[in-house]
């Protein structure tokens, strides 16, 4: 005899994805979805028990009812290298009427009456661009005052308007240095200036010291001169007289 076909619908179907980084417990759900006019008794099996953490394992799903199912993957050291070969079972069975343990039912079943479905375990990594676009998101939460006082217009007129207040701050600081270049230039002349007057001063006062020093040189010898021609009359007037 064939065995069944699985009666519960699968969200997903065949994988289970568990998206990392691994450092902390990561849960993804499964729905089981009963479409029959029945009740189903389901368990959830795993290759790697202690790996996982399911919640719940087993249970009855009315009939049009679903269940969703957390499935916890405990922290783990991720090696992107190494492929995932956990895998999950889905059992279900018809549950008998008025029937509340469902633990004889099982153990008294029998293996065509069982119907299963496999799921494979599969783990991702936070994509790049997905880092990328949780940044903007982090620093308008650490300055939300900053971006509410001055908002930004979106289009090409906001970097048009940026472009314009960059080259105008480039001006100004050319001006600036310009106007800065211009005052050292003149400080500079007339302090160049400064140092020739001192010069042509000073060339002045030594020859007017070294021209008057000249004139009582000459001045002393003719005052003798005099002197002596006076004492000289004044013995010969007495010889001759």
């Amino acid at each position: 005899m064939s065995k069944l076909e699985q009666i519960l619908i699968l969200d997903p179907p065949s994988d289970l994805k568990f998206k990392g980084p691994f450092t902390d417990v990561v849960t993804t759900n499964l729905k089981l979805t009963n479409p029959s006019e029945r009740p189903v008794c389901f368990k959830v099996k795993t290759t790697a028990p202690r790996r996982y953490c399911v919640r719940p394992n087993s249970g009855l799903i009315d009939p049009e009812a679903t269940v969703t199912i957390s499935v916890m993957l405990q922290p783990f050291d991720y090696d992107p290298n190494e492929k995932s070969k956990h895998k999950f079972m889905v059992q279900s069975l018809f549950a008998p009427p008025n029937v509340s343990d469902m633990e004889p039912v099982w153990r008294d079943a029998k293996p065509e009456d069982l119907m299963d479905s496999k799921l494979r375990c599969v783990f991702e990594l936070p994509a790049e661009n997905d880092k990328l676009s949780d940044a903007p998101a982090e620093s308008s939460k650490a300055a939300p005052a900053l971006s509410a006082a001055t908002p930004k217009p979106a289009g090409p007129s906001a970097d048009d308007g940026e472009m314009q207040k960059v080259m105008e701050e480039c001006k100004r600081l050319q001006a600036q240095a310009s106007r800065l270049t211009d005052e050292n230039r003149q400080l500079k002349d007339d302090g160049l200036r400064l140092r020739r007057a001192q010069r042509s001063d000073n060339v002045v006062s030594n020859t007017g010291i070294s021209m008057g020093t000249g004139n009582g040189s000459t001045s002393l010898p003719s005052l003798l001169v005099v002197i002596a021609a006076i004492f000289i009359g004044f013995f010969l007037g007495k010889f001759i007289l």
